[in-house]
């Protein structure tokens, strides 16, 4: 893999300028004031002690060489000096006390507004940016971010220091002084002009760690396939080559951003030395005093150190402000998906039309061209096909998982973009091909459409499904945990689940993706009653894969190529002897009982065992 490889920003990227970075994280500072106004205030009492403190210490020494001193004079002064360390340590406690508090919040809020704005991200986003980096986004930025606000405050502080100190330093000397001032330019052309090397360096250097948070979530998730077809090798190689390519990038980046801080204390030597030189020249010359001379020789690196700072932790800067590009980038991904209104209805009857219809995926691959349909209220629907004819785009459709770029989509005569989103898929249930379960209990799944559904209720409805018989097959029933993805069920038991979480919401439209897996006639019995419950209140779109499902339909559309090339029932289409007899011999025949008869009478008669 080249030095860059993968590195390539997504495409709902983009760049701010650091007006508007800064703009949009003054906005998550506003809740936040009155702690703000502790960090403030405790900034610049810890600034003015870290001022005085050696003016203070330059004022004893002239005493010490102009005049004999007393005890009592050095214990005030070692007491003075030491109060106002014992308040300093104070401010700074309470300045990172309350901001860590205020970072914190900062990184709740910036998290819950990153992982918002994926979960309400139309299914086309998901189903077109990886996961893994989504995840990097919401958790390794937001905390990258959060250093970049406690660096400022750091550097916030030295900077108060350093402009008390020089108002102090032209009062002392003035030319002195002014040679003092005259090297911070020097020092800021030289971190200007690093800083868009540095922020380049930076969005890459991330974007190679969300490759490896992607590497590692797939290779993960899919352990199981990996070690039934022996490639844990291979999905060790793929995470070492991202991990190799994350090593070299940021060793690149360290070398970038590690350049700027020693040339800055070159200046900062070179600085000094003269200091020494003059300053000592200044004292002999009767210009300035020992005390003074002390003063700007301690002050000097203190004075210059709030540059050298920001320079010298640019790293953490540069990650932050490109942390912040990442997600902001997240929040503002606009969406595909267009609603044009908010209508909230009561009850869809489900009285779905589609009017030349127009849907690609992409500008090269059209799906649906000047597509018609018309879906009667309560009528069930099979859409049967090879793959790529189109029918789960129809249900991703209907769903609006996508949206389509021409025609019209109606439900109840009302365009489709018109209803809320929230409030429309409330009022649809839908299982896909592969039913996903969360971590938790066979009840936690099923409540997960209507959480304040009644144990009772649960029970009742399932027990309408072969009797209850699917709940005895669970090792502790509803209480029965599924694991991670429902992996500690079996698919037809998944299949169950899952259409009981629809059966509990009661939806007015229903869309099935139906699995291809197959299972035994009992849970096969299960799983058509289960479908004959929701079919007998619903509008049913079912993508059918099992021949039971096609047979209960009132209606089946063929479909090759985004076209409904056959209509009818399934005797009607039987007859027809076209497409749909050739899908039916292909993929369902085998399913049918008169199929299986013939199967084990031929296995008789040859002697063979089944």
């Amino acid at each position: 893999m080249g030095f860059y490889s993968g590195l390539a920003a997504e495409k709902y990227d983009r760049q701010y300028s650091d007006k508007k970075l800064l703009e949009r994280i003054a906005q998550y500072f506003k809740g936040q004031i009155r702690y703000l106004l502790i960090i403030v205030v405790s900034i610049i009492v810890r600034a003015i002690i870290e001022a005085i403190s050696p003016v203070i210490v330059a004022r004893g020494l002239d005493q010490v060489t102009q005049s004999e001193i007393t005890n009592r004079f050095i214990l005030i002064l070692s007491g003075i000096v030491l109060i106002l360390g014992i308040l300093s340590w104070l401010t700074n406690f309470l300045r990172r006390r309350y901001s860590a508090r205020t970072i914190a919040e900062l990184i709740r809020q910036l998290s819950s507004d990153a992982f918002k704005a994926s979960v309400q991200q139309d299914l086309s986003f998901h189903d077109s940016y990886d996961s893994g980096k989504i995840v990097s986004r919401i958790t390794f930025d937001t905390r990258e971010f959060g250093q970049l606000v406690t660096i400022s405050t750091d550097v916030i502080t030295q900077l108060i220091t350093s402009i008390s100190l020089l108002v102090i330093l032209f009062r002392t000397e003035w030319r002195l002084s002014l040679a003092v001032l005259l090297l911070v330019p020097i020092s800021l052309v030289l971190v200007i002009r690093y800083r868009h090397i540095a922020r380049k360096i930076t969005r890459e250097g991330m974007r190679a760690m969300a490759n490896v948070n992607s590497a590692i979530k797939e290779s993960i998730s899919g352990i199981a396939i990996a070690k039934n077809f022996r490639q844990e090798e291979a999905i060790y190689d793929e995470f070492n080559e991202a991990n190799q390519t994350s090593f070299e990038v940021n060793v690149k980046r360290g070398f970038v951003l590690s350049i700027v801080f020693p040339l800055l204390r070159i200046v900062g030597s070179v600085a000094t030395a003269l200091m020494v030189y003059f300053g000592a020249i200044s004292v002999l010359g009767g210009y300035i005093s020992a005390g003074a001379w002390y003063l700007f020789l301690s002050t000097l690196e203190q004075f210059l150190f709030p540059v050298f700072s920001v320079a010298s932790f640019w790293t953490n800067v540069q990650t932050g402000l490109s942390a912040a590009e990442r997600i902001f980038a997240l929040i503002d991904a606009e969406h595909s998906v267009k609603q044009i209104d908010h209508v909230v209805p009561e009850r869809i009857e489900g009285h779905i039309e589609m009017r030349s219809l127009h849907f690609r995926y992409t500008p090269d691959e059209p799906i649906l061209t000047d597509f018609s349909l018309d879906i009667k209220p309560g009528e069930t629907l099979a859409l049967v096909g090879h793959t790529g004819a189109g029918k789960t785009s129809i249900g991703r459709l209907i769903a609006r998982f996508y949206e389509f770029q021409d025609g019209e989509l109606l439900i109840d005569g009302i365009d489709i973009r018109k209803y809320d989103l929230l409030a429309l898929r409330k009022q649809m249930g839908i299982v896909s091909q592969v039913p996903f379960l969360f971590s938790g209990t066979v009840e936690d799944n099923i409540r997960y459409s209507c959480p304040n559904c009644l144990r009772e209720k649960i029970l009742d409805i399932g027990s309408k499904i072969g009797g209850g018989e699917w709940l005895e097959t669970l090792p502790n029933g509803l209480d029965t945990q599924v694991g991670e993805r429902g992996a500690q069920l079996s698919m037809g038991q998944r299949q169950l689940v899952a259409l009981m979480r629809v059966l509990i919401q009661k939806p007015s439209i229903f869309i099935l993706d139906e699995a291809t897996a197959s299972i035994d006639p009992f849970t096969e019995q299960q799983i058509q009653t289960a479908l004959d419950l929701i079919l007998s209140n619903t509008t049913s779109i079912l993508i059918a894969h099992r021949l039971s499902t096609v047979r209960s339909a009132d209606r089946i559309l063929v479909m090759r190529m985004g076209e409904i090339i056959e209509e009818g029932n399934h005797e009607a289409l039987m007859k027809q002897g076209n497409h749909y007899a050739e899908l039916y011999n292909t993929y369902f025949r085998h399913q049918s009982l008169e199929y299986i008869e013939e199967a084990g009478k031929f296995a008789q008669r040859h002697d063979f065992t089944i």
